[in-house]
């Protein structure tokens, strides 16, 4: 079997063509590196590249892509509606085929190690390379954001894993690790109110809210630690996001493990949440690649048919889901087996 490993970094530029074809070069200028995928979003202001190849080749291919970012993105200059951390904000490496989860958190670290050492990045570790639990979600190493990092710095606890803690203006830190499959997917709301979208996010995402008293005050326990109220939906991140594009909000989430929440129960209980608040969802997208079986998942969901290929089953979920609502959905590139 070929050792197949998958790189999905996100890079903290969606606008400047120049950078984004730049990025794409220096992952296609390694030998045995495959690009499968390159979605800029200018929203966002960011750029979700996806990748394959060989353990040696996506490692050479993460590192030179990221020394093009380091060379090309200014972070003191950035602005855009996703969290962010860093030029080359978080490089996860994912296990596609011979190869385990722990070798990919091994490439993580030669990777973290080789970047903080030859461009002076700071270097978080998250997910199944983490070393300490506190930092092993990206959405607690990304709090405070970049504008926060020159206090996060100074934090004994937020030592980086590799690098100095010293404050890099241009290039910020960059998060690795080793991770699942994960679905990028975003449900979009027929209201232009963000502050909708975000509570529709805190209803449904896995982590949930604070519980609250009477007078607005965060509830504790006896140990003196803060009750979260845990969302409807399980292995489920979200947040809410505005895109000035569309003049709509949108509920963004990654849905990190899709056999627990799949991508039709994520847009269902969005619906349900957003009809309880008198809005509608319009449709949906999908950011970079999804596997088929998640398509096919979701078609079945709404078929009334049991006998329909997997082409039929996709084009059904595509219609439902509303994946064609800003641009034509591209089996040929969105779904993950169609590009290997």
């Amino acid at each position: 079997m070929q050792k197949l490993v998958e790189c999905v970094p996100n890079f903290s530029e969606g606008h400047n063509q120049k950078t984004i074809d730049a990025i794409r070069a220096s992952v296609q200028g390694v030998p045995g590196v495959r690009l499968l995928n390159i979605e800029p979003d200018k929203d966002y202001n960011r750029t979700v590249v996806t990748f394959v190849g060989e353990p040696d080749a996506v490692l050479e291919a993460a590192f030179q892509a990221t020394k093009t970012a380091a060379e090309c993105i200014d972070m003191a200059q950035h602005k855009g509606e996703h969290p962010r951390i860093g030029a080359a904000d978080v490089v996860p490496f994912v296990p596609i085929s011979g190869v385990t989860m722990n070798d990919c958190v091994q490439i993580s670290n030669m990777f973290g190690k080789r970047v903080a050492s030859e461009l002076n990045i700071p270097i978080y570790l998250y997910e199944f390379a983490s070393r300490a639990q506190y930092r092993k979600y990206l959405s607690d190493i990304r709090r405070g954001e970049y504008e926060g990092l020159t206090d996060k710095l100074k934090d004994p606890a937020w030592k980086p894993d590799y690098g100095e803690s010293v404050f890099n203006s241009k290039s910020g830190v960059t998060v690795t690790g080793a991770r699942s499959i994960l679905i990028a997917y975003n449900v979009n709301l027929s209201s232009k109110d963000i502050t909708l979208a975000h509570e529709i996010a805190l209803r449904i995402r896995e982590s949930g809210r604070m519980m609250k008293d009477e007078f607005d005050n965060p509830v504790k326990n006896e140990k003196g630690e803060i009750i979260k109220v845990p969302g409807t939906l399980k292995a489920v991140k979200a947040m809410g996001v505005f895109l000035e594009r569309f003049k709509i909000a949108q509920v963004s989430m990654n849905l990190v493990d899709f056999e627990i929440t799949s991508i039709h129960e994520a847009y269902e209980e969005v619906k349900k949440q957003a009809q309880a608040l008198d809005i509608d969802v319009t449709g949906s997208e999908l950011v970079g690649l999804t596997p088929l079986s998640a398509m096919v998942k979701a078609g079945k969901y709404y078929s009334v048919k049991k006998t329909l290929t997997d082409q039929e089953y996709v084009s059904l979920a595509v219609e439902i889901l509303g994946l064609n609502q800003f641009e034509p959905f591209d089996a040929k590139k969105k779904i993950i087996e169609n590009q290997i």
